[in-house]
């Protein structure tokens, strides 16, 4: 039997500094812009703030929300997702920013139903993969894998069509490894992704402005003014900071220089104002994030409790080591902000709630 114990405390204090880290550095990295703006400094950090206390909220509520009975629920939480990502792409539905439609008005405050959808996804393909394992059909193709290969299908494509390769991309490869983690052959996995690239690289090649990611990605300084202007102002806010930085507030890329400074770039502002020190902090902060999620749920006492726990830390430390990456220039420019840091309202919540749930998986061990 499953013994109840504390929650694994550690995972809370990481999370809570993370978020603390992340007000602080979305004030200083927006404060210019807002001022300009909203004539308000504060006017990112306000909404922030008002997240922040949503997600914590939902966080303990998580917490304290026995995880065996999101199973019941996790059907639900897949059609959910699939309509709310479905609504966003009609028009004069879904809200329409520089050519994405991303997001939803819900009583007043905007919503990003493909935050909602990651969670949402690893909660329902934890259960499939349960009930495909219980039922003995786990390593079958045609009644086992093509159903749940079929349902991923479809939040991916509704993903992309918003546009965001970024986010469907990090969604697919995190229920990948649930797959591969499950035990389901590994053949299937492998000609699943070799039937994909042809349609991947028509997506890249034949959107114009990915293919210029893709080439200012190989050589920003052949564009510095235009596509490779973003990265190469993100290796001039690392190249400020040195060993230990500027100082908090003293960053001078934040200025109307790095786009997306408080959101996608945000490690770039930490790299300028606190230097490597700080930037190693951020990342030993994720590591150690990482490594108590997965160690909590190779402790799990079912599948279920196991699966849930592993894809929540795997979408953190996949979606993190991205928006590393991106900002030093070692993958090309995508639009994914870095988890529990950057801003973002709807995404801070489903980080926080996703912790929760690990927390409360933490709990109960063999």
């Amino acid at each position: 039997m499953p013994r109840k114990l504390e929650p694994d405390f550690r995972i809370l204090f990481c999370v809570v500094a993370l978020v603390l880290v992340g007000l602080v550095m979305v004030y200083s990295a927006s404060g210019t812009v807002a001022g300009a703006k909203y004539g308000d400094t504060a006017y990112f950090l306000k909404r922030q703030l008002l997240w922040a206390g949503l997600g914590f909220a939902g966080l303990f509520a998580a917490m304290r929300f026995d995880y065996r009975r999101l199973q019941g629920l996790a059907p639900y939480l897949y059609i959910s997702s699939v309509v709310l990502l479905f609504l966003v792409l009609i028009p004069g539905v879904g809200r329409e920013v520089s050519g994405a439609r991303r997001w939803l008005h819900v009583g007043g405050l905007t919503f990003q139903p493909s935050e909602f959808a990651k969670l949402a996804l690893i909660i329902a393909f934890s259960h499939f993969l349960v009930k495909k394992e219980n039922s003995g059909r786990l390593k079958d193709f045609v009644t086992g894998y093509v159903p749940v290969a079929v349902a991923l299908g479809v939040c991916f494509v509704l993903i992309l069509l918003q546009p965001d390769m970024g986010t469907s991309v990090i969604a697919a490869l995190v229920v990948f490894f649930l797959f591969f983690i499950s035990g389901i052959r590994f053949s299937f996995i492998l000609g699943t992704f070799l039937v994909m690239l042809p349609f991947f690289y028509v997506a890249v090649v034949n959107v114009a402005y990915r293919r210029r990611r893709i080439l200012s990605f190989l050589d920003p300084w052949a564009d510095p003014s235009d596509t490779g202007f973003q990265i190469i102002q993100s290796f001039i806010a690392f190249g400020n900071g040195h060993a230990f930085g500027t100082g908090l507030g003293t960053g001078r890329q934040k200025n109307f220089f790095l786009p997306d400074a408080h959101t996608d770039f945000i490690f770039s502002i930490i790299g300028e104002e606190f230097g490597f020190a700080g930037c190693a902090l951020i990342v030993l902060l994720f590591a150690v994030l990482v490594y108590l999620g997965f160690r909590a749920a190779m402790r799990a006492p079912e599948p279920f409790g196991m699966y849930l726990a592993a894809g929540i830390t795997a979408c953190v430390g996949l979606q993190a080591v991205v928006n590393f990456c991106v900002a030093t220039g070692l993958l090309p420019t995508k639009g994914l902000p870095l988890p529990f840091i950057s801003l973002g309202g709807s995404a801070l919540v489903m980080w926080l709630v996703s912790a929760g749930i690990l927390l409360n998986v933490s709990q109960y061990r063999t």
